[in-house]
C-alpha cells in the first residue's frame, strides 16, 4: 500500500494495476537484495570460522528468499478469491512442466530436515563421490574424489548434483555415525618365506600407526550405537592368511580416517619395505617362470 501511494504521487501516468504491481515487485526485490548484501558483509567481516560463516550466509539467503516469496506473492495474488482454487488450476501443468524442479526442491527439504549429510561430509551418491562443499535449493555441490585418482583423493573437479538424486540413488556417508573406515593392505610372500614372522612384523607396524586413535574409535562406536545398529567386537588391527597360486597372501586390516587412507597406507608400506629388507627369510612373491632340465635337476634324462 505504501509503495502504491508513492507511485501514484510521483508517477500518476503509471497509475495502473499491472504497472504498480511490476514496479512494486522490482522495489521489493531491490530492497531485499540490498538487505541481504549488507547482512552478509557484516557476517563475513565478523565471523572468522569458514563453516560458521557459510552456515549464516545460507540462513540469510533462505530467509530473504522466503520473504521475497511472501511479499511478491501478496502483490500478485491479491484479489484472487481462493488461493487453493488458483493453485488447483495450475497444479497439473506445473507438475508436468516442473517435475525435476519440484523433485529437487523436495530433495532439498529432505536434506535440510533429515540431514543424511551436511556440508563438510564425505559421501558417495550413486556414481558420484566427494566432499560436500555446498547445499542449495536445487542442487548440492561435491569436490570430487576417486575416479582416475586412487585411494579416495581429490581430483580437483567440482560436481553439481541435483537434490532429487537423493531419492533415486544409494547414499554412503563416510562421516555420519562411525567416522572411520576399514582399509586393507595385501602382501604376498613366497611359500619358502617365514610367513609367521612376516605376520608378526605386519602387526607390529600397524599397531604403531593405531596407537593414537583406539580410544577415540571406542567412544564413537558407543555414540553411534545409540542411533544405529553398529557393533564391532574387535577394533584392533588384524592380519588374515590366505594361500594363492604364487604364494601366501597376508591381508592387513585396520581402521583409519577416510581422508587419511592414502597417507596411512603409504606409511605402512614404507615400514613394510624397510622391515622386510632386514629379514632375508622373507621374500615378496611376484609372477615368475621356472624352467626344468632333467639333468640339472638330478633326474634321469
Amino acid at each position: 500500500m505504501v509503495i502504491r501511494n508513492l507511485i501514484s504521487k510521483l508517477l500518476p501516468s503509471l497509475d495502473s494495476p499491472i504497472t504498480i504491481k511490476i514496479i512494486s515487485t522490482l522495489v521489493i526485490l531491490f530492497l531485499l537484495w540490498l538487505i541481504k548484501l549488507i547482512i552478509q558483509k557484516i557476517i563475513n567481516r565478523n565471523l572468522k570460522d569458514l563453516k560458521t560463516r557459510y552456515t549464516w550466509n545460507k540462513v540469510t539467503s533462505y530467509i530473504v528468499a522466503l520473504m521475497t516469496l511472501f511479499l511478491v506473492g501478496r502483490i500478485w495474488l491479491k484479489g484472487v478469491q481462493s488461493i487453493a482454487t488458483f493453485l488447483g488450476l495450475l497444479s497439473a501443468g506445473v507438475a508436468i512442466a516442473l517435475k525435476d524442479l519440484l523433485s529437487n526442491m523436495a530433495g532439498w527439504i529432505f536434506i535440510i530436515s533429515r540431514r543424511p549429510f551436511e556440508v563438510g561430509n564425505r559421501i558417495q551418491l550413486g556414481e558420484y563421490s566427494g566432499d560436500v562443499i555446498d547445499i542449495s535449493l536445487f542442487q548440492f555441490t561435491l569436490l570430487e574424489i576417486g575416479n582416475w585418482v586412487q585411494a579416495d583423493q581429490s581430483t580437483g573437479r567440482i560436481i553439481h548434483v541435483p537434490n532429487g538424486k537423493i531419492f533415486t540413488n544409494e547414499l554412503a556417508n563416510y562421516d555420519k555415525g562411525f567416522q572411520y573406515i576399514w582399509n586393507e593392505i595385501r602382501i604376498v610372500v613366497t611359500f619358502e618365506s617365514d610367513w609367521q614372522k612376516a605376520k608378526m612384523i605386519l602387526l607390529e607396524i600397524v599397531n604403531r600407526q593405531e596407537e593414537n586413535i583406539s580410544k577415540t574409535m571406542e567412544k564413537q562406536i558407543k555414540r553411534a550405537a545409540r542411533k544405529f545398529m553398529i557393533y564391532y567386537r574387535n577394533l584392533t588391527p588384524t592380519v588374515y592368511t590366505d594361500v594363492l597360486d604364487n604364494g601366501i597372501r597376508l591381508s592387513l586390516r585396520y581402521l583409519c580416517e577416510p581422508r587419511k587412507r592414502r597417507v596411512t597406507s603409504q606409511a605402512i608400506w614404507e615400514d613394510i619395505l624397510k622391515e622386510f629388507s632386514q629379514h632375508k627369510e622373507i621374500d615378496f612373491a611376484y609372477p615368475t617362470q621356472r624352467f626344468y632340465n632333467n639333468l640339472t635337476e638330478g633326474k634321469k634324462s
